[in-house]
């Protein structure tokens, strides 16, 4: 047998390993009563399953306005909001409002900074410790991960902020890779009050030449 096909071998094996150890870590986080930063930020792949419910947000937390521009030329990329009234409407799927797909063109990738605008909504709790953690993903590898404090909300507030993103150089054999495999990037958004997971969001991402920007 050849060293390549040894070295092949051994490496496919390694992959399995790490692959089987992120769904047993995972498995693990969402059988525990309590997940916290640390526990997120070992994690090596993309989580399958959400690892808190929706119930965890005990402040209730409600993101109404969300923006996303280039910093560098100052044009909005994205932006919704909430209409102003609405209401929550029941739905069969109890993760519902926790998964969002985005489109953008390809030059989103050399995009060099971004900033990302929020408004929301807090219960009649105060939060002392609002964090989030964001992680990116293509085919289950880490390409990015991304910390950010909220600090303290008060309680019946509305609160905007932007958080400001320095995106990683990509290669241009990543990039195009990730162009012809639309949503196999993909990432999850940890949210924690008091270093306790409250609320877990995903989202996944095609970068399409039709695609405005």
């Amino acid at each position: 047998m050849s060293t390549e096909k040894k070295r092949g071998g051994f490496l496919a094996r390694k992959a399995k390993k790490a692959e089987e150890h992120g769904i047993e870590y995972e498995a693990k986080l969402r059988n525990k009563e309590c997940v916290n930063v640390e526990d997120v930020l070992k994690l090596n792949r993309i989580t399958s399953d959400y690892l808190c419910p929706i119930t965890a947000n005990t402040h209730k937390i409600d993101f109404t306005k969300f923006k996303i521009r280039d910093m560098e030329s100052g044009v909005v990329l994205f932006e919704i909001a909430k209409p102003q009234g609405a209401t929550e409407i029941l739905s069969s799927d109890p993760n519902a409002g926790r998964y969002v797909r985005y489109e953008f063109p390809p030059e989103f990738l050399k995009l060099k900074q971004i900033g990302a605008t929020v408004e929301f909504t807090i219960g009649e709790k105060p939060i002392n410790n609002f964090r989030m953690i964001e992680r990116h993903y293509f085919k289950d590898q880490i390409i990015k991960s991304f910390d950010f404090d909220f600090g303290f909300c008060m309680p019946s507030s509305v609160n905007t902020c932007e958080h400001i993103y320095d995106l990683p150089g990509l290669s241009a054999e990543l990039m195009k890779e990730m162009v012809e495999n639309p949503f196999a990037t993909k990432s999850d958004s940890f949210y924690f009050v008091d270093d306790q997971l409250v609320m877990h969001n995903k989202a996944d991402y095609a970068y399409k030449y039709n695609a405005s920007m």
